[in-house]
């Protein structure tokens, strides 16, 4: 199947947002983790670093699920590519 440049440029769309979008998880996860003792001698709620680790990296992970479907929904819409309704 040949692709079109319509199907190149959904997939190029697509891939810069999945990448934008690992790699906020990437610094949330990793970044925030290897910082944590310095972060746990700034108080909001108790050490930020716990925080974040307990609570903010949770929030985080369900706005990039949440981010990701509604941005897909909308691509798929403009590309004429989304689901059906199955009635």
């Amino acid at each position: 199947m040949q692709l079109t440049q319509k199907h190149v440029e959904y997939w190029n769309r697509n891939l810069k947002m999945t990448g934008l979008l690992l790699a906020i998880w990437f610094v949330v996860t990793f970044v925030v983790a290897w910082f944590a003792r310095e972060l746990n001698e700034i108080e909001f709620i108790g050490p930020l670093g716990f925080y974040i680790g307990a609570q903010g990296a949770l929030i985080v992970y369900v706005l990039i699920i949440w981010y990701y479907a509604r941005y897909m929904n909308r691509l798929d819409q403009e590309y004429g590519v989304e689901e059906g309704e199955n009635d």
